[in-house]
């Protein structure tokens, strides 16, 4: 048979080298995209295999271009790990509104894209999965990060929604719903490097192991941690007006 395909975006640091790393040793073939070429490159030759191809997945046609590189290397995705994504932290009217607009066309447009690119094959031979990376930020607002808590919770939904479309075709769709993790993240979102969520943050590669157990369980959504899971339920115990305080607040404490 052949060897199977996983297609992993954000693949330059954080979760996404670790998706690699253990795809890797489950004996994929590797497509690691990302922005940074020279990390890529170098991830791929500390694999010995992996493809590397530099892109930047929040601008216009790039994830088009994307599958029509993968689509001329004669190479079919068994395995999509759509982790690309940023946050940004700070209020809403003070943020810059381009960089906010990138921020949900990456975390979001590039991420339907590529899952609606990969489907029909994945449907035509019945077998396939697809791991959106979404965050326990998807089940309630965020002030003082209004934008990405709304990426992830569209995310969150759209993945629960197509796994009970395609689930009888034989192809798993995913959401990863990570808390707070150990990688670059909070650099880029300007939470720096003293964040006290660093004290309670776990660990990339932890979070990947259960993210590629979940795919494999076929189950449509994963929250890694107990402390993450109670956190999650919050909406069901809590009124919205209190849970959006909450979450003002835990970011307010978190920078």
């Amino acid at each position: 048979m052949a060897t199977p395909v996983a297609l992993v975006t954000g693949a330059s640091a954080g979760l996404g080298v670790d998706f690699a790393r253990q795809l890797s040793a489950k004996g994929y073939r590797l497509v690691l995209v990302a922005r940074r070429k020279e990390r890529l490159d170098a991830l791929a030759t500390e694999l010995g295999h992996g493809r590397a191809i530099a892109c930047d997945l929040s601008t216009a046609g790039a994830a088009a271009a994307l599958m029509a590189d993968i689509r001329a290397a004669g190479e079919t995705v068994s395995l999509l790990v759509n982790n690309a994504g940023f946050g940004l932290t700070g209020r809403f009217a003070a943020l810059d509104g381009g960089r906010q607009r990138q921020m949900i066309d990456l975390n979001c447009g590039a991420l339907v894209e590529l899952a609606h690119a990969v489907l029909p094959d994945m449907r035509a031979k019945r077998k396939g999965a697809i791991l959106n990376v979404a965050s326990t930020a998807a089940f309630q607002p965020g002030p003082g990060m209004a934008v990405y808590f709304a990426t992830k919770a569209f995310v969150l939904s759209f993945s629960e929604a197509l796994h009970e479309e395609v689930k009888a075709e034989g192809v798993t769709v995913t959401a990863l719903c990570p808390g707070p993790t150990s990688t670059e993240f909070g650099e880029v979102a300007g939470f720096g490097l003293a964040s006290s969520f660093e004290k309670i943050a776990a660990r990339s590669e932890d979070v990947v192991r259960a993210g590629l157990r979940a795919v494999a369980e076929k189950q449509a959504v994963a929250i890694p941690g107990l402390l993450n899971k109670a956190g999650a339920q919050g909406h069901r115990l809590l009124p919205r007006s209190w849970l959006r305080r909450i979450a003002g607040l835990m970011k307010e404490i978190g920078t």
